[in-house]
């Protein structure tokens, strides 16, 4: 990691921040930064496991720190603002990835889980971005990356606030790019597709479940959080300076496939 000379995304030394860091997509991520020589924070509400990652990171020779953050709390929030800056100095990307899941039928959930999930998954990344976006602001440069998800544009049944949520990242960032955008800082999506996570550790245990999603995904396999990862790292990296306001699926192609399920004898 540290010993990396190859510095072609040109993020040697930068400061990144990642929330949700201590497992899936967003342990991934910290661990794909720090790989092209980034120094990195790992924000996690478990501390313990955002401490594992950041130490699995050290051992490999790079320079990462792990910060107890909850996103829903403004005072947590604004407290790891300042450790990372104590730790590092001014944060060049944020990487807002922290996020919930709250199953659930739109004629029932409850407004506490709808609440609760809008919290942590759309109004944690607003609050991450105000508190880290500041000193981009002031500097004329940086770069925020949004986890959304292809739920965003593809409604999700009985998945609660999950797929409205999504979506509001998705404008968010959008509109965070346009006001943010002639002050120097950029903001970006991915969308992963299906991605084997712990926060969909319990779909993949049911039997058949991972078969029968692999044959629907035209690569045929489920994604992996570096798949998402490294997509992230590219969009915060100074080869997408011209990228602003975009989200990019990644999905393996299943977005594809809905001409496949209606019937056309004698296609088949």
């Amino acid at each position: 990691m540290a010993g990396t000379t190859d510095d072609w995304l040109g993020l040697g030394g930068r400061v990144c921040v990642v929330t949700g860091a201590g497992s899936g997509i967003g342990r991934a991520s910290a661990a794909e930064f720090a790989n092209v020589g980034a120094k990195v924070v790992l924000l996690d509400r478990d501390l313990a496991s955002c401490q594992a990652a950041a130490e699995e990171i050290s051992a490999a020779g790079g320079d990462a720190v792990a910060v107890e953050c909850d996103v829903t709390d403004d005072a947590s929030v604004r407290a790891a603002a300042e450790a990372a800056k104590s730790n590092f100095g001014d944060v060049d990307v944020l990487i807002n990835n922290a996020g919930i899941l709250r199953p659930g039928s739109l004629e029932s959930v409850s407004i506490e889980d709808w609440g609760r999930l809008m919290d942590v998954n759309v109004t944690g990344y607003l609050r991450c971005a105000q508190a880290f976006g500041q000193d981009m602001l002031a500097r004329g440069q940086g770069a925020l990356v949004h986890v959304a998800s292809i739920a965003a544009s593809e409604p999700q049944a009985h998945s609660g606030a999950y797929s409205p949520g999504k979506a509001a990242v998705a404008m968010m960032s959008r509109q965070l790019a346009f006001e943010w955008g002639p002050r120097g800082v950029r903001s970006n999506v991915v969308s992963p597709g299906l991605v084997r996570t712990a926060l969909s550790e319990t779909f993949y245990q049911a039997p058949g479940v991972l078969e029968k999603r692999e044959a629907i995904v035209p690569m045929r396999r489920v994604a992996k959080p570096e798949d998402i990862a490294q997509a992230a790292v590219f969009l915060a990296s100074g080869k997408a300076s011209y990228i602003n306001g975009q989200e990019i699926l990644i999905d393996g192609g299943l977005a594809q496939t809905l001409m496949s399920f209606v019937p056309r004898p004698g296609f088949e």
